[in-house]
């Protein structure tokens, strides 16, 4: 991979603060990105439900589906597949990784860069 298609890599949290099963919003670069822990693995997706807005960090996780929790719609977090409806459109997936105890989230390069979590101390 050539350096232009490598993501630049912002840290958003301690590793501590995302439990195995469970789900943390974090703004990053202007946008709500949802990092999930399923099987001991991170997964980051838009925190936008395309059905309506919805806040899918405040869904639940279950197995490698992420709920929204105002209409049901469940998406795949290795994917951002439609797994039901009433979404018919998939979201957005980000590279994230674990480095040094912190969780990073992958930006396109051409993107400024800049992070904010929604509260939680890390």
């Amino acid at each position: 991979m050539n350096e232009t298609n490598e993501p630049r890599w912002v840290q958003v949290a301690d590793a501590g603060t995302i439990p195995e099963g469970e789900v943390r919003t974090f703004e990053v670069d202007g946008e709500r990105v949802a990092v999930a822990r399923v099987e001991g693995k991170l997964y980051a997706v838009q925190d936008l439900c395309t059905h309506d807005d919805g806040p899918l960090g405040e869904g639940s996780v279950c197995g490698f589906a992420i709920q929204c929790p105002r209409h049901g719609a469940r998406f795949d977090v290795r994917t951002g597949a439609v797994l039901s409806m009433p979404a018919i459109v998939p979201i957005r997936t980000y590279p994230v990784r674990e480095q040094d105890g912190r969780v990073q989230v992958g930006l396109p390069r051409t993107a400024p860069v800049s992070a904010q979590d929604d509260g939680d101390d890390w």
